[in-house]
């Protein structure tokens, strides 16, 4: 059985760290998978997907560390005029955390539960805000 869903929201910040570990949770309850796979996939090149504990100077600690890794003021070759769209790529960093974080996460659904740690939380983060955004959830099993 393969049961899938999708959300979409809107983000407030240029970088956000939301958690929809519990928009998963629901959506496995509501497939009536008991064994099986859980997947969490974002639509876009500028967010990403990630587990980890849900502790806000954790949140601060991941962010700090994402714009030490990938600075604003660097100069990107992909900050400049871009043909195809029209306009100045001014998104370079959104591209480069996105790649640092994932696009997606799996977890095994046991019981009809996610498997995951008692810390472990998943986030949706946004790398290039505020933006309309959609993740998809697919849960695959019997």
């Amino acid at each position: 059985m393969v049961f899938e869903k999708s959300f979409t929201f809107l983000t407030s910040e240029y970088n956000q760290y939301t958690l929809i570990t519990e928009k998963i949770e629901s959506v496995v309850t509501e497939s009536g998978v008991t064994n099986g796979m859980v997947t969490v996939l974002s639509r876009h090149t500028t967010t990403g997907i990630t587990t980890n504990e849900a502790l806000e100077c954790l949140e601060s600690d991941i962010d700090e560390f994402l714009c030490r890794l990938v600075p604003e003021d660097h100069p990107y070759a992909h900050a400049r005029m871009l043909a195809d769209y029209g306009s100045t790529a001014g998104n370079p960093t959104g591209h480069l955390k996105a790649l640092l974080t994932g696009n997606h996460a799996h977890f095994l659904v046991r019981d009809g539960r996610i498997e995951k740690g008692g810390a472990q939380e998943v986030y949706f983060c946004e790398f290039d805000g505020p933006s309309e955004r959609t993740f998809l959830v697919q849960v695959m099993g019997e």
